[in-house]
């Protein structure tokens, strides 16, 4: 289904993908998997599968359809480079979005390794932007992924955070979302972290935008940080439209 949505750095939702794995602390309670098994209770069709990853090709050519222009979240119940999601629909659903180019595509993953893997093989319109989830210090080997691709745009979504993630390295970044998490079982983000990254992102001059500091009842904690929200969001690429150069591993080394 492709519709409207809540979250608060997105305007709608398209899902050619629906149905994931867990693959990282992050995940453990996933909203998208309470979500998808109360759709299938519901008896909403794209959801027969419940969790299980399914391929909703119905869903492909949407948002050719969708005439207004929109900031779109794909796969928002899944993951875009799932092993399981072979490389032939990935570029089905790119050319897709780069027909649809009076929209604004935002991917995101946790499957970094075949991002960038399969890089050189997707077209990369400046309409698409490409972001990694990192929950903990353990997973910024990520960033170093993204930052390695031809994605116009690169953003990270730091949510749900669970640790502090010391220094970072944001060459090459365009934007950070940063959340906490939220639902049952949800677990506690400290202040101090947030305020670690808000500051990082200020010095490289990398949009940050604050999400939400989540809990049991998200609504109850909001989303002000130090008497206000943050709300920025990534500068508009280079205006010569040439592609981004890689960021290879070695540089960041030295």
């Amino acid at each position: 289904m492709a519709t409207s949505s809540h979250i608060e750095w997105t305007e709608a939702t398209w899902n050619p993908v629906t149905g994931c794995d867990k693959v990282s602390p992050g995940c453990a309670h996933c909203y998208a998997e309470r979500m998808a098994l109360r759709l299938k209770a519901m008896g909403q069709r794209n959801y027969a599968n419940g969790f299980k990853l399914t391929l909703q090709e119905s869903m492909l050519e949407l948002p050719l359809r969708w005439k207004r222009s929109r900031r779109i979240f794909v796969n928002s119940m899944s993951d875009m480079f799932h092993e399981d999601v072979p490389l032939s629909f990935i570029q089905d659903a790119f050319d897709v979005m780069r027909r649809a180019d009076w929209h604004q595509f935002q991917i995101l993953t946790k499957r970094s390794e075949r991002l960038l893997e399969l890089d050189a093989n997707l077209d990369w319109p400046e309409h698409v932007w490409m972001g990694v989830s990192v929950e903990n210090a353990r997973w910024l080997h990520r960033i170093d992924h993204l930052r390695q691709t031809h994605a116009r745009v690169r953003f990270l979504s730091l949510e749900p955070l669970l640790g502090p993630l010391g220094r970072l390295d944001l060459r090459g970044i365009d934007w950070v979302i940063v959340g906490g998490e939220s639902g049952p079982k949800a677990r506690a983000m400290q202040t101090s972290w947030v305020l670690d990254i808000r500051d990082q992102c200020k010095e490289a001059g990398v949009a940050f935008f604050f999400k939400q500091w989540g809990g049991v009842f998200k609504k109850r904690t909001g989303r002000d940080l130090h008497g206000r929200t943050w709300d920025e969001m990534p500068r508009a690429v280079a205006a010569d439209r040439q592609p981004r150069r890689r960021i290879p591993l070695v540089e960041q080394r030295t």
